[in-house]
């Protein structure tokens, strides 16, 4: 029987190279390096923003951070911690709408041990998920089987997100 391999060559990078030098986060956030679509950023609120991770799970998979550089939510004042939940239930509103998902994981993962590939900077990964998804395969293969480009996903969402209550 032959065995099937899923090619996933653009995962090396990130698997072996060192950390950025400068947060994500923040340079997303000041738009440092081009615009908003450049940066995968969906929405920018009053404290806090929705971007597109670039190394997803799943097709739609969102990060919602603040703009304070803070570690923890513990960190996070009362307005900005509410912006931070109410920008996940507008995230799941527009990603309900355009992928159809028959689940959500959303999480925290709040320094190194915890699973925080970022550790500086507090977000809320909120990810799209659907019976017989293919979320373990990086387990058993460091590859992702994703049906959309990030550029598609940008578009659509960006749309989406203007569309939901906020």
């Amino acid at each position: 029987m032959a065995e099937e391999r899923l090619w996933a060559p653009w995962r090396l990078d990130y698997i072996r190279g060192p950390g950025p030098e400068e947060c994500i986060f923040c340079r997303a956030m000041s738009g440092s390096g081009g615009d908003d679509e450049a940066n995968l950023v969906v929405h920018r609120g009053r404290r806090c923003f929705l971007l597109l991770n670039a190394f997803p799970y799943t097709s739609g998979h969102v990060m919602i951070a603040p703009f304070e550089h803070v570690p923890s939510i513990e960190a996070l004042d009362p307005p900005a911690l509410t912006e931070l939940m109410t920008l996940s239930q507008r995230a799941l509103a527009a990603l309900r709408e355009s992928y159809r998902p028959q689940g959500f994981n959303l999480g925290i993962n709040q320094g190194k041990v915890a699973g925080a590939g970022i550790e500086d900077h507090v977000h809320l990964h909120v990810v799209p998920r659907w019976g017989g998804d293919t979320n373990f395969m990086t387990a058993v293969g460091d590859a992702r089987v994703l049906p959309q480009t990030l550029e598609d996903s940008w578009a659509e969402l960006r749309e989406r997100f203007a569309q939901t209550q906020g």
